[in-house]
């Protein structure tokens, strides 16, 4: 499994504003979609182009435009907050949706939802902000790899190596895409140092919201 990490001044400044307990949701959406952004335009490094001429103001000239359509496939409910950017930069993509929720006494993943568009023949971009144990990544990638899909890259904010690890031996043919390589899991199964509860973040659930 390849692992590829954000190298870019902006990805490490965005990772410390969402690292930061003080940030708050509405800002917190926002970097996540920044960051996101970043991510996206590094794994669609490699998606096929074909030629295309377009006239310009003043002349006919050849230019490129993509060959394929791509579809992002969300992990619920974390995986909401990096689809903006799919959206944004590119317009045709397809969205699907997996439901899976982690079992808090064995932190593993259960599905109740799945909504997949065709994947087949296209580039699926499975992401889910942080990659802890694996378990929801792996059932999520194994989701739309029953569904057809071939050409599947996972995409999330932070990552463990407990979870590569496990998604790698499941799907070594799938790279990922992070902003982070934490230092690992605590005895509750969360990343360390990690962001806290990336959904309670995101949508302001967590307890104890000051200034409300």
């Amino acid at each position: 499994m390849a692992l590829h990490l954000l190298d870019h001044p902006l990805g490490r400044h965005y990772v410390t504003r969402l690292r930061d307990e003080t940030t708050r949701p509405e800002a917190f959406r926002v970097i996540c979609h920044r960051l996101t952004g970043l991510l996206l335009t590094e794994a669609t490094r490699e998606l096929p182009t074909r030629p295309v001429r377009v006239h310009t103001p003043l002349e006919e000239t050849e230019g490129e435009e993509l060959s394929t359509y791509v579809v992002a496939v969300a992990v619920l409910r974390a995986g909401l907050g990096m689809l903006e950017p799919f959206t944004r930069l590119l317009p045709d993509v397809s969205i699907g949706y997996i439901g899976l929720e982690r079992d808090e006494a064995t932190a593993e993943a259960h599905a109740y939802y799945c909504k997949l568009p065709p994947v087949e023949n296209r580039p699926v971009f499975v992401v889910d902000p942080m990659l802890a144990t694996g378990g929801s990544a792996v059932r999520a990638v194994q989701r739309v790899r029953d569904a057809g899909a071939t050409k599947i890259r996972f995409l999330c904010i932070v990552a463990a190596p407990e979870g590569l690890e496990r998604l790698g031996e499941a799907f070594p043919d799938v790279p990922v895409y992070a902003a982070a390589l934490d230092r690992g899991l605590d005895p509750r199964k969360f990343i360390c140092p990690g962001l806290g509860d990336f959904g309670d973040r995101l949508y302001g659930t967590q307890i104890n919201q000051s200034g409300l």
